[in-house]
């Protein structure tokens, strides 16, 4: 895992997101909440106004194949 990471980084981000939050639906999660989620993630660089709703759902949709993932 990189030591930091911003929101160009959605694959290290759905990782620690499905580690963080084990069991957690991701398609249930709205996008305010994921934005908060990721800005407190350990390592995260990122300035929080440069999110936006592409990066935010590439990252839903990453934690969502690293949850399906898990529950196999």
């Amino acid at each position: 895992m990189p030591g930091t990471f911003d929101w160009d980084n959605a694959e290290e981000i759905g990782i620690r997101l499905v580690e963080k939050f084990p069991g957690m639906d991701p398609l249930t999660v709205r996008f305010t909440d994921l934005h908060k989620w990721v800005t407190e993630l350990d390592g995260f660089t990122g300035d929080p106004a440069l999110s936006n709703e592409g990066k935010l759902e590439a990252i839903q949709m990453e934690w969502y194949e690293e949850y399906k993932e898990s529950k196999e």
